[in-house]
């Protein structure tokens, strides 16, 4: 089998001696460059063709937001954002850019190199596009005129028809990005997401999302109750909850949780606590965490949507979803707020119940 070959961007030779250390006893590994900006990267990923990247944000001479756009518009590589936490809005902007996944940068331990050699490994066998900025989307019905970007007056708890859960992975950021700006202010649901993320990071994605869309974006909290019209997003350290009284509910997590924060946690408490008010949506990721709780929502009489594969970075969850029979729809990503906002609209009728291979 071929090793993994790995190029490391950081402007300090520090920490790319660090990330080095952590590689150099990986039999299938090989280090085939280093760089210490975002031009060097670029010229490395064309000339040396690696498999997988590690790139810093914060350089000089080309940042790696830059650096990570031109790659992916020109020779697409599979990228890895090792950043510091107190960067995670840009951490979560390079991933809109093209980047795979994000964690913050490794220390001196065994539980940090574990994670990043897992997280390059992953991502190396993940097939990327090259021109994603420009990829063609999928055509849609025209929907009806957005309402202008205004103060979102939130509603009562209880004072919506539906509340919509959604599960994410690898992928998943550049997926909500999507969804979420072409959702209304008025818009009548609330949303809550459990999307897998590096510890530290969720709040930076909440703040990011929230800059981009007319919906005011938070991390969920211990008792809350679920407003309509407010987008709730699992911190990774817990696993997010819905209760029957439809608050929210942090569950601690465990150190052998394989997915944080875990989707088929919260999917599994929508389907309890709103039954045939429930609306499962399950994006591009990794594994599969959610599938389950997909399929709990369908047979709770709700509706269940799956993003398809051509629009998926990684057709994993959501593949075995459909594979399970749990997504009544199957929709291109282009599609589904789209479709969110026909059945959150008040003369909606549920009718969602055809699918698609």
């Amino acid at each position: 089998m071929a090793a993994i070959r790995i190029v490391l961007v950081d402007d300090s030779s520090l920490a790319r001696g660090l990330l080095r250390s952590f590689l150099e006893g990986e039999i299938d590994i090989e280090i085939v460059g280093e760089a210490a900006n975002g031009r060097e990267a670029v010229d490395m990923a064309r000339e040396l063709r690696p498999s997988v990247i590690s790139m810093d944000l914060e350089m000089p001479v080309m940042g790696g937001l830059d650096a990570i756009g031109e790659i992916m518009a020109t020779k697409a590589v599979p990228i890895l954002v090792v950043s510091d936490v107190a960067n995670a809005q840009n951490a979560c902007e390079a991933i809109r850019r093209g980047a795979l996944d994000v964690m913050s940068k490794p220390e001196l331990n065994g539980v940090s190199a574990a994670e990043f050699v897992a997280k390059l490994r992953m991502l190396s066998r993940v097939p990327v596009i090259t021109h994603l900025r420009s990829r063609p989307s999928v055509a849609v019905p025209a929907p009806s005129p957005m309402p202008a970007a205004t103060p979102h007056a939130v509603g009562e708890p209880g004072a919506y028809r539906q509340a919509i859960a959604i599960a994410s992975s690898t992928g998943g950021p550049q997926a909500l990005a999507e969804i979420l700006p072409a959702l209304p202010a008025d818009f009548s649901s609330p949303l809550l997401i459990a999307q897998h993320i590096s510890d530290g990071f969720a709040a930076g994605m909440a703040d990011w999302l929230g800059g981009l869309c007319r919906l005011p974006v938070r991390l969920g909290t211990e008792g809350e109750p679920i407003r309509p019209g407010i987008v709730y997003l699992s911190p990774s350290e817990a696993h997010m909850a819905v209760t029957p009284a439809r608050t929210l509910t942090l569950m601690p997590r465990r150190a052998d949780d394989l997915y944080h924060p875990n989707c088929d946690i919260l999917l599994k408490s929508v389907a309890a606590a709103f039954g045939r008010k429930a609306i499962g949506v399950i994006l591009t990721g990794m594994g599969h965490d959610g599938a389950a709780g997909l399929e709990e929502i369908r047979k709770a009489g709700g509706t269940t949507i799956a993003q398809d594969e051509a629009s998926s970075v990684i057709y994993g969850m959501n593949g075995v979803a459909v594979a399970r029979g749990a997504a009544q729809r199957v929709l291109p990503l282009a599609e589904i707020a789209f479709a969110l906002r026909r059945l959150a609209a008040p003369e909606a009728v549920a009718d969602m119940t055809g699918s698609r291979p």
